[in-house]
């Protein structure tokens, strides 16, 4: 039976996260001009420089060991439907064998990494992952 190197808590955390930092837009107004008052609401929206949450992630990220890794960019390649919770070794071996780079930024750079993270947590669990 397979086993994840962290708790299905973490995911759940990591994965809201991914989501708050892909909900916000590049910083591409520079005059927003309009009303004062509903300006504020587009900048919440956006990220602005000194902004945690991105940094925050891939510190989070980064500071995994390999194997917890290489078994968060399997759990990925489960959920977009690359592989199978049955190949779970054979999946992560090839996510090492493929790691080039941060892991962090590979998965930043994936617009959809919260619903796929999500996706392969459950079908492990469906799989039966301890």
């Amino acid at each position: 039976m397979p086993a994840l190197p962290f708790d299905s808590d973490e995911i759940e955390e990591l994965v809201l996260r991914f989501n708050a930092v892909m909900a916000k837009e590049g910083m591409d107004i520079s005059d927003p001009g309009g009303n004062a008052t509903d300006d504020e609401v587009a900048e919440t929206l956006q990220e602005q420089q000194g902004d945690l949450s991105r940094d925050e992630i891939t510190q989070a990220i980064e500071s995994m060991n390999d194997e917890q890794k290489d078994a968060l960019v399997a759990l990925f390649w489960i959920g977009r439907g690359d592989a199978e919770p049955a190949e779970w070794e054979e999946t992560k071996a090839l996510a090492r064998q493929q790691h080039e780079g941060l892991v962090s930024r590979y998965l930043l750079g994936q617009p959809e990494v919260g619903e796929f993270l999500t996706e392969g947590l459950e079908q492990m669990i469906e799989y039966g992952v301890d």
